[in-house]
């Protein structure tokens, strides 16, 4: 994969350096809107944080055909920002169109997940391991800032959003991309195009972003310090954990639409 522009991933402060995720994009972590948007500007988005939080937490059934009248209804808005919300789902994997040219809910895939992230823990490993042998340390030009960053985060934390996995991902692509060696970080931003949709639901909740937080805090200060064999250690149990709550949740949405099966949603936003 070539990596493309970042998304538009806005936290408080300004986007973190060194940013360059690709893919099909969750946007800006960003507070979730109010069952009635006071203004046209906001139906966009209203509608694909609103349905997107419904597909995360397995609200449809696999076999619910996701009408635009129907969710329009649902919603309290018109077609339109329907239609373009089901396109960018569809864009982060949370949806899909089948041949008959419907868009049903997409199932979390859980099968190859642990060796996709055998695969991400190598990769990242593997960035720390090479300045090790080489004596060579990162690259503070991209650290420093990057330290700085989350430190304005753990000061203001966003919350609770599946499209805090863009920071996420831009964060482990910087740190990649400071150990010197940048096809490692192109080969990282494959695997987290293929991952994204399924680790999305690690973020769902406050101790998760605090959590997130300070462990990537604790990386990349360990680093900078120069104390590579900690930071080694730190990452390997970041990620790990990571891991282990994404099957979970998933799991959980995914038993969650099958439960729902011939039930109808719950009304309202």
């Amino acid at each position: 994969m070539t990596p493309t522009q970042p998304p538009t991933a806005q936290p408080p402060a300004a986007r973190p350096p060194g940013a360059q995720v690709s893919g099909a994009q969750p946007r800006a972590v960003q507070r979730r809107p109010s069952a009635k948007p006071a203004a046209v500007g906001n139906l966009r988005e209203h509608a694909y944080v609103a349905l997107r939080q419904r597909l995360m937490e397995g609200e449809f059934s696999f076999r619910d055909r996701l009408t635009e009248e129907r969710l329009a209804a649902l919603l309290g808005v018109s077609r339109t920002p329907v239609r373009e919300a089901l396109t960018r789902l569809a864009g982060d994997g949370l949806v899909e169109k089948r041949p008959d040219g419907g868009y049903y809910p997409a199932e979390p895939d859980l099968t190859g997940l642990r060796d996709l992230y055998e695969i991400r823990v190598v990769l990242e490993l593997r960035g720390m391991e090479r300045a090790l042998e080489s004596g060579v340390p990162h690259e503070a030009a991209l650290l420093e800032p990057l330290r700085d960053y989350w430190r304005a985060l753990r000061t203001a934390p966003p919350d609770p959003d599946p499209s805090f996995v863009a920071l996420d991902e831009e964060f482990h692509l910087t740190l990649s991309r400071a150990s010197g060696n940048l096809e490692l970080a192109n080969l990282l931003d494959a695997i987290n195009a293929r991952i994204r949709p399924v680790r999305m639901h690690d973020f769902l909740t406050e101790d998760r972003i605090h959590l997130t937080i300070e462990q990537h805090l604790g990386i990349v200060e360990t680093v900078l310090a120069g104390d590579l064999t900690d930071a080694v250690r730190k990452l390997r149990s970041h990620v790990g954990e990571s891991m282990e709550v994404v099957e979970k949740r998933a799991a959980r949405a995914i038993t969650q639409m099958v439960l729902r099966r011939g039930r109808s949603p719950r009304q309202g936003p």
